[in-house]
């Protein structure tokens, strides 16, 4: 057989952990297992930076910058080169970023040692990526343009071609097949590789997919066969499951194919697996859902990313608590978790063509779902569907975040126009004013300083809510606070009851309802679906500050102090719950015990 063309391949090391929990490695764990990958002898690329992993080091107390340095270095040294994700218009965050932001972020990025972003729009709408392409460029990096893979009647090879060909006009150098849920079509992306490599066979082509439905090797297959030059990849012990496909069984496939692919060194490979393991038995795998470990064909049918299903789960159960409640009332049977799962996944199915087919990715993964989630509840109490949707969910349909790829349903529209709310297709970004002026100001009166190439600058205008929790300490002390909850919450499931709660209450007090009624919670986390917000564990209060909020069945609202104030150690009333007088709300640790 002669030999099929060089096939190079990435370790997606920071989507690993992604993918699988909610915070990355430290910088000092970082620094360990550089030198490890790169002695593997099979990558080329590494990504070494992206979403959600600056905002998780500094919720764990942890300068993101000194990290990206860290990480980066060894590997710019050892000549592979190191990428990072970046969500376009949202550039590392959730939310909308404006443009003097974004323009820093890559002159920032290149100094650090990132040489390749990412650079993807959730609704495939260049303007949200030809900018981005432009300042990449002019700050030395190699811009790679992402086509959002997903499976729709709208998204076919056409549509993507013919994006390809605008974002490469525009000065792309590569682009990305970013299939985040797994559920592109391997023979839809092998033609669409084809297509792209016929038209452009200067072009890089790197394929990026997530092993949920299973589709993934057969797709690397696919697009290998059809010009596709890099496949990202997984090491164990966090490779299949809702991430990507192992290193190990890609390397052998396309090795049988034919294709000129590099070696592993084995010995550094389970050198880098026993690490990686060693991180997560210390401390990341008790942020890590058993669920992401596992494969599900039921991915195919609603489109949703594996990265997003552990959150998504938490929200589930809280609203599995609130819909029981009101089938009990009826005397209709509680609903399983599984149940749920497929109620959910079948409400994502109604509600995503009407919508306009977008793109399962963040942020509108997450807006679709919670769309489909809040239904649900709305469905149970009798009001119908689109009820319960917030400003975010709402601009996703309105165009505020960029052109909807399919064509909004018409119940929707007429459901717009009678809350005044209208739709546009106004240039996203123009809709945001410049800021770091803004953040100077604050820098400069807080007595902060700018950073090494205005890093620190960079980070406060990126993570705003996260940069000064991580400067006045509280993020640490927050993450400290969250990991001993879920040491805690580990230590419990290996104890009785009885033995849990005579631990976690050997020192604290019971927080009780004064009356009867329903609980409201009004704390300052972060949480995707208002019902399911609880609050943070380790949270401290004084003397009668308070706590939460009890309506009463004749309506009124009493708050309730935290008596002598202390540590929250344990919620024992849920968002909403309805409780009875005397009814224990939570357990707060006195500071004098």
């Amino acid at each position: 057989m002669a030999t099929k063309k060089k096939i190079k391949f990435s370790l997606v090391y920071r989507d690993m952990w992604q993918s699988s929990g909610k915070f990355q490695p430290r910088k000092d764990q970082l620094e360990r297992i550089a030198p490890v990958i790169i002695e593997m002898g099979c990558f080329s690329r590494v990504e070494t930076n992206g979403g959600a992993f600056e905002q998780v080091n500094l919720m764990a107390g942890e300068n993101p910058n000194d990290a990206v340095r860290a990480f980066c270095k060894p590997f710019n040294e050892a000549g592979i080169q190191t990428h990072m994700l970046d969500r376009g218009l949202n550039a590392l965050r959730m939310y909308p970023v404006p443009d003097d932001v974004r323009e820093l972020m890559y002159k920032v990025k290149k100094a650090q040692g990132v040489d390749i972003p990412r650079i993807f729009c959730g609704l495939n709408d260049t303007r949200n990526i030809i900018p981005s392409i432009k300042w990449a460029k002019a700050a030395g990096m190699i811009p790679q343009a992402t086509l959002c893979i997903t499976n729709s009647p709208v998204h076919t090879v056409e549509y993507y071609s013919n994006i390809a060909d605008e974002v490469i006009a525009a000065g792309a150098e590569e682009i990305c097949l970013k299939d985040m849920a797994g559920i592109g079509q391997p023979a839809m992306l092998g033609a669409l590789t084809k297509a792209i490599k016929t038209k452009h066979p200067e072009i890089i082509i790197q394929y990026h997919g997530h092993s949920g439905p299973g589709l993934s090797m057969a797709s690397i297959l696919e697009v290998c066969n059809n010009g596709a030059d890099i496949i990202d990849t997984a090491i164990e012990p966090l490779s299949w499951g809702k991430v990507h496909p192992d290193i190990i069984s890609v390397q052998s496939m396309l090795k049988n194919e034919g294709f000129d692919v590099p070696e592993i060194n084995m010995n550094a490979y389970m050198q880098a697996r026993t690490l990686t393991q060693e991180f997560i038995d210390e401390w990341l795998g008790y942020f890590i859902n058993p669920a992401n470990k596992h494969m599900s064909s039921l991915l195919l049918g609603c489109g949703l990313p594996g990265g997003m299903m552990g959150s998504m789960m938490a929200d589930l159960g809280g609203i599995q608590t609130m819909i029981n409640k009101i089938r009990v009332q009826k005397g209709e049977p509680e609903l399983t978790m599984d149940d749920m799962l497929v109620k959910l996944f079948n409400e994502v199915e109604y509600v995503w063509p009407r919508v306009g087919y977008p793109p399962l990715v963040t942020p509108f993964s997450q807006y679709t779902k919670n769309i489909a989630l809040m239904n649900l509840l709305t469905i149970e109490q009798g009001k119908g569907r689109f009820v319960m949707m917030d400003d975010a969910m709402w601009g996703m349909i309105l165009g505020k975040s960029g052109k909807i790829p399919g064509t909004v349903d018409p119940e929707l529209v007429e459901l717009a126009k009678k809350q005044n709310r209208e739709f546009t297709d106004v240039d996203p970004h123009t809709l945001l004013e410049n800021a770091l002026d803004g953040f100077k100001k604050e820098m400069d009166e807080n007595g902060w300083d700018y950073g090494k190439d205005n890093e620190e600058l960079f980070e406060l205008a990126m993570h705003p809510e996260q940069y000064r929790a991580f400067k006045s300490g509280q993020a640490k002390k927050q993450f400290l606070a969250d990991l001993q909850k879920a040491k805690d919450a580990k230590l419990g499931s290996k104890m009785s009851a009885e033995e849990l709660a005579a631990f976690k209450h050997a020192k604290a007090d019971a927080l009780v309802a004064p009356s009867a009624g329903q609980i409201f919670y009004e704390f300052n986390g972060e949480g995707e679906c208002a019902p399911c917000l609880e609050p943070f564990i380790g949270q401290k209060y004084k003397e009668g500050q308070t706590f939460c909020y009890l309506m009463e069945k004749w309506g009124e609202i009493v708050p309730v102090p935290a008596a002598l104030g202390g540590k929250l150690v344990e919620v024992s009333a849920k968002q909403g719950a309805k409780v009875r007088k005397g009814d224990v709300l939570a357990w707060i640790e006195r500071d004098d015990k």
